[in-house]
């Protein structure tokens, strides 16, 4: 990977406070709240993330209670809850099945109710997007290509509306605050819960629509190196 990662940090920590909001914040009014989806949750268990309808009341049960606006977390964690997808036991590049399931989250996941606006954080165009129609995966999905001090890098928006992807085209330029997609409901969105992955790549390589957003724990450092901490463009993290 021919890429200066640190330096790529170290510039979007240069520009943290240029960011616009992902997702419509009032400090006043709204409530963050972290949700650990990792086998550390005692109760969050195969018997909830199996069964979409009760992993759907889940997540609202647990932001009724916190009173929270969203619920957000999962960089870095390392989730059994892909285990509901065969999708996950395959190698990325031959979709054979793999030694290693892939378990370690890329992303950030912000989990709020269907049709949340999602806005650009900063100015950039879209790379790529595909309707990843795969069970557990990404469903409707866009990428947009940005540029901070001359250097490129990438953020990746997964689990929206299927109708954001109607009026889109690749090198279409999208602006700083501009509402360009929501969260999309369970049957678009790869049969999740209403939520954004929100994950920062480096260097997409060849993908078009779609980067890996789990990966096998094996593989963590490269894949780590490639995709720095959402949060550095966030700022949501509780």
């Amino acid at each position: 990977m021919n890429i200066d990662a640190d330096n790529i940090v170290r510039i979007l920590e240069k520009h943290a406070y240029d960011y616009f909001p992902v997702v419509p914040f009032n400090k006043v009014a709204d409530k963050i709240v972290a949700l650990d989806l990792s086998k550390d949750n005692q109760f969050f268990n195969e018997s909830v993330y199996s069964a979409p309808g009760i992993f759907s009341a889940f997540i609202e049960n647990e932001r009724m209670k916190n009173k929270a606006t969203y619920l957000v977390g999962g960089y870095k964690e390392h989730r059994e809850m892909y285990r509901r997808s065969n999708l996950f036991d395959k190698n990325i590049f031959d979709n054979i099945s793999a030694d290693e399931p892939r378990s370690l989250h890329l992303g950030i996941d912000i989990w709020a109710a269907a049709g949340t606006k999602i806005f650009a954080p900063l100015g950039g165009m879209i790379h790529s997007f595909a309707f990843n129609n795969n069970f557990g995966d990404y469903g409707a999905t866009i990428i947009l290509q940005h540029q901070l001090n001359t250097v490129n890098f990438y953020t990746l928006y997964g689990h929206l509306s299927l109708m954001d992807l109607e009026d889109k085209r690749v090198g279409q330029f999208i602006t700083r605050g501009e509402n360009f997609a929501h969260f999309g409901p369970w049957e678009e969105n790869g049969n999740w819960p209403p939520h954004l992955h929100f994950q920062i790549i480096l260097d997409m390589g060849n993908y078009i629509g779609d980067y890996p957003g789990v990966c096998k724990m094996s593989e963590a450092a490269k894949y780590l190196q490639n995709c720095p901490n959402p949060n550095l463009i966030l700022k949501m993290q509780p």
